[in-house]
């Protein structure tokens, strides 16, 4: 069980053009976003579709085959874990900032 500590699971379309950072340690960085759809009938019987966007990050190979294979809407399974961390903007304002390291990466549809 204690796997399943800080696990994260999700099946989704990517929002945007995965970004590409290669850092002066020779490692490679993706950064992107998926978005994933829960669908549900409201009290009048209307159908209504939830879209909540997930910020994701990989590292290493994985960033390398989300840079050869990933593109905008292109559907994937990703399973990695939950991080937050916090900066301060060019304004001088704490932010805060939860991803997804995708540790595992699916390619989906077509």
């Amino acid at each position: 069980m204690s796997t399943l500590r800080n696990t994260v699971q999700l099946i989704g379309h990517v929002g945007n053009e995965p970004e590409i950072v290669n850092l002066e340690s020779g490692k490679k960085l993706a950064k992107f976003s998926i978005a994933t759809n829960e669908s549900y009938k409201n009290s009048k019987g209307e159908k209504i579709t939830d879209t909540q966007w997930h910020n994701i990050v990989a590292w290493g190979k994985t960033a390398e085959l989300v840079e050869n294979y990933v593109p905008k809407g292109k559907e994937i399974g990703i399973e990695g874990k939950l991080t937050s961390r916090s900066y301060e903007d060019k304004d001088g304002i704490k932010r805060y900032v939860t991803e997804v390291v995708c540790q595992e990466l699916l390619l989906l549809g077509k």
